[in-house]
C-alpha cells in the first residue's frame, strides 16, 4: 500500500474514533459487502441509462449503513452522476404542512455534489455549465442564448413547475449576461426552495410559483431531468435516519410521509422518474415494525415484502429491499489490518501492533460483545482506534495488559431509535 497523507490520515482517524462516517478516504477501510456494493453499481448504471431507481437500506444501529451509503455515493459520482444527501429529522421530512419537507429539499440542495465538486454546494456549477453549453450553441447556430436554453428546456413544461423552471434558468442567464449579481442569487435561491411567499419569487424573477412542501418531489424530478441537459449521466437522492419518520407519534403525518415513499415507488418502478434514483438507509424496525414502521403502510409491505424463496442462507439483492450482511471474522481481520496501515500513515515501520495481537484484539471484542460484535462494527472500530493511541502516547506499555484490560460496550445509541417524539401537525398548520 502507498503512504497516505497525513491530512488524510487525520481526518479518516478523528471521524472514526467520534463513531462518525469520514467525509474522505472510505475506500481506504471499505471492507466485505462486496455483493451490495455491486447490486447498488447496477442501479447507478440504470440511472445514467435513463432509468430509474429505488432502494431502501436496512442495517442496525451502528452496522456501517451511513458509511455504505457514503461509498455509493462516491461511486455515484464517479459515474458522472450528480449527488444529493440528508438525513432526516423533525424538522426535515417529505412531506408536511410546516416547512419540513421544504427545509428538506434546501439540506438536499446545499448538498448536490459533482465528481469536481465533491463536498457539496454544486449547485451554482451545474447552471453554469447548463448556461455555458447553451451559450456555446448560440453562438454556432447564430441565435440568441435565451432562445437556445427555452429551446432545450422544453421537454421540462410537461412537468409540475416545469414553465417556472425554465424562467428562473433564462433569468440566471440574463444575470450571467448583464453582469447582474442579484440576479443570478435570486435564481439559486428560488432552485434551492429558499423563497418562502410567491410574492417575492414574483418581484424577484417574474415567476408564479416556489418550493413549497407539496412540489418537493416534483422539484427534484425537474432537477433529475436538468442535470441530464447539464451533461451529467442522472440524479442520485440519499436519505438517511428514515427511522425519524418511523418516530413521529401522529399517525396522519406518519403515513403522508409513507405515501410519499410509495409515490416514489411507484415512479421508479414504473420507470417513469427518468434519471433519478433514491437510496434510503433505515433500521430493521423503520421496515418491519407493523404498528408505526414501513409494513404499517398496507401498500408499501406488498411492495417491500422480501422473497420468499430467499430463505436458509440464500439472498436476493435485486429487490427494493438490501438488508447489510453482518461483516464475516475475516472481515474484521482485514478491517483492523486497514486501521493500523491508516494509523502508521501507510508506513509498515510505523506499526504500533505486531500482526498477532489482531486476532487477540479480536477474540477479546467477541468475547465482550457476543453477537453484536458481528453487527455492530463501530463498537470495535473506536474501541481499535482508542488502543492505538494509547500505544502511541504511551511507547512504554505492553500491548497484551492493553487488549485485557480494554473496555468494549455494546452501543446502545440505538434504543432512541424506539422513542416516539410527540409531534402535532395542527399546531405548524398554514392556511
Amino acid at each position: 500500500m502507498s503512504t497516505i497523507r497525513p491530512k488524510d490520515r487525520d481526518a479518516l482517524i478523528q471521524a472514526l474514533r467520534a463513531g462518525v462516517v469520514p467525509r474522505a478516504g472510505q475506500h481506504l477501510v471499505q471492507v466485505g459487502r462486496v455483493k451490495e456494493l455491486e447490486a447498488l453499481m447496477r442501479d447507478v448504471e440504470r440511472i445514467g441509462d435513463s432509468g430509474s431507481g429505488f432502494r431502501v437500506v436496512i442495517g442496525e444501529y451502528g452496522s456501517g449503513k451511513t458509511f455504505f451509503l457514503n461509498l455509493v455515493r462516491a461511486i455515484a459520482l464517479e459515474k458522472k452522476l450528480v449527488t444529493m444527501h440528508a438525513d432526516l429529522n423533525p424538522d426535515r421530512r417529505l412531506h408536511a404542512s410546516g416547512g419540513q419537507a421544504r427545509s428538506l429539499y434546501a439540506e438536499l440542495t446545499k448538498n448536490m455534489a459533482t465528481r469536481t465538486k465533491p463536498e457539496g454546494g454544486a449547485l451554482a456549477g451545474v447552471v453554469e455549465k447548463f448556461v455555458a453549453q447553451a451559450k456555446s450553441d448560440a453562438k454556432a447556430g447564430g441565435a440568441t442564448t435565451e432562445d437556445v436554453i427555452r429551446q432545450r428546456l422544453e421537454q421540462l413544461t410537461e412537468m409540475v413547475n416545469g414553465y417556472d423552471f425554465a424562467d428562473v434558468i433564462a433569468a440566471y442567464c440574463r444575470g450571467f449576461e448583464e453582469g447582474n449579481e442579484q440576479l443570478k442569487a435570486d435564481a439559486i435561491r428560488w432552485l434551492r426552495g429558499e423563497f418562502s411567499t410567491k410574492t417575492d419569487a414574483r418581484a424577484a424573477l417574474g415567476v408564479r410559483t416556489i418550493v413549497d412542501d407539496a412540489s418537493v418531489y416534483d422539484q427534484l424530478k425537474l432537477l433529475a431531468r436538468f442535470v441530464r441537459l447539464a451533461g451529467y449521466s442522472g440524479l442520485m437522492v440519499c436519505l438517511d435516519e428514515l427511522v425519524n419518520l418511523y418516530k413521529l407519534a401522529n399517525t396522519q403525518a406518519r403515513n403522508s410521509n409513507y405515501e410519499q415513499i410509495l409515490r416514489i415507488l411507484n415512479d421508479s418502478l414504473q420507470g417513469s422518474a427518468e434519471g433519478l434514483g433514491f437510496v434510503f438507509g433505515g433500521t430493521p424496525e423503520f421496515l418491519l415494525d407493523t404498528r408505526r414502521g414501513l409494513y404499517s403502510y398496507a401498500a408499501l409491505q406488498s411492495r417491500l415484502a422480501e422473497n420468499t424463496f430467499a430463505r436458509a442462507g440464500m439472498v436476493d439483492y435485486s429487490g427494493p429491499v438490501m438488508r447489510l450482511a453482518s461483516l464475516t471474522p475475516e472481515d474484521f481481520y482485514v478491517l483492523l489490518h486497514k486501521l493500523r496501515h491508516v494509523y502508521a500513515s501507510g508506513d509498515t515501520a510505523r506499526y504500533l501492533l505486531p500482526d498477532e495481537a489482531i486476532p487477540a484484539f479480536m477474540e477479546h471484542c467477541a468475547s465482550r460483545l457476543g453477537e453484536a460484535y458481528f453487527r455492530t462494527p463501530r463498537t470495535t472500530i473506536t474501541a481499535f482506534i482508542n488502543l492505538l493511541a494509547v500505544l502511541e502516547q504511551n511507547a512504554d506499555v505492553d500491548w497484551r495488559e492493553l487488549i485485557g484490560s480494554t473496555e468494549v460496550v455494546s452501543d446502545t445509541g440505538g434504543a432512541a431509535d424506539h422513542s416516539v417524539q410527540e409531534d402535532d401537525e395542527l399546531a405548524s398548520f398554514q392556511l
